[in-house]
């Protein structure tokens, strides 16, 4: 399956819990999108509370997390990031951060989070139940491509446009997965 995320804001080299929580809502939303399409929305199993082994529901806190790439499907993905930001071609370290824990940032909240990384006092909001994420874990992503360019249309040094470009693949097929 491949499908394209966006986010446009401010994106934090070492960012907290609560600015990883907010890129991880600004993604739920597109991700649920993506789960009231084919064929991701003729598998309702997938997102149904735990009673088979494919359903992909990860109970954190007060949170329902469904992410599309787990190991329960035996699912991997590949990013190709294209990342828009203020400044110079090449002047990657010291405007808005250094890129390598700008991009911790990101695969931060494009995961399920443990318990202790959401914030305190922190509850689903609507139309969060269940919370889409992209990976169950970091360690499912097999590559990174990661292009910087500049945004010339910045309102700050730490605003970035980003295009997440997501392959995502299946390792083993069981009868299960078929067609996803």
């Amino acid at each position: 399956m491949q499908f394209t995320l966006s986010y446009r804001g401010e994106l934090k080299s070492n960012g907290d819990k609560e600015h990883k929580h907010n890129l991880r809502r600004h993604f739920h939303v597109q991700l649920a999108n993506l789960w009231k399409q084919p064929p991701l929305k003729d598998r309702p199993e997938l997102t149904a509370d735990p009673q088979g082994n494919l359903s992909l529901l990860i109970r954190q806190g007060s949170f329902r997390f469904v992410p599309l790439v787990s190991t329960r499907i035996n699912a991997i993905a590949d990013l190709d990031i294209l990342m828009l930001r203020p400044g110079v071609p090449g002047d990657i370290i010291k405007v808005g951060g250094d890129i390598d824990n700008r991009l911790k940032t990101l695969l931060d909240a494009l995961k399920v989070p443990e318990a202790n990384a959401i914030p305190p006092n922190c509850t689903p909001q609507s139309g969060e139940d269940p919370f889409c994420c992209l990976l169950e874990d970091d360690k499912l992503v097999t590559s990174i491509r990661i292009e910087t360019d500049r945004l010339l249309d910045a309102s700050s040094e730490n605003e970035v446009l980003l295009v997440v470009r997501v392959s995502t693949k299946l390792t083993k097929i069981c009868w299960g997965t078929i067609g996803l």
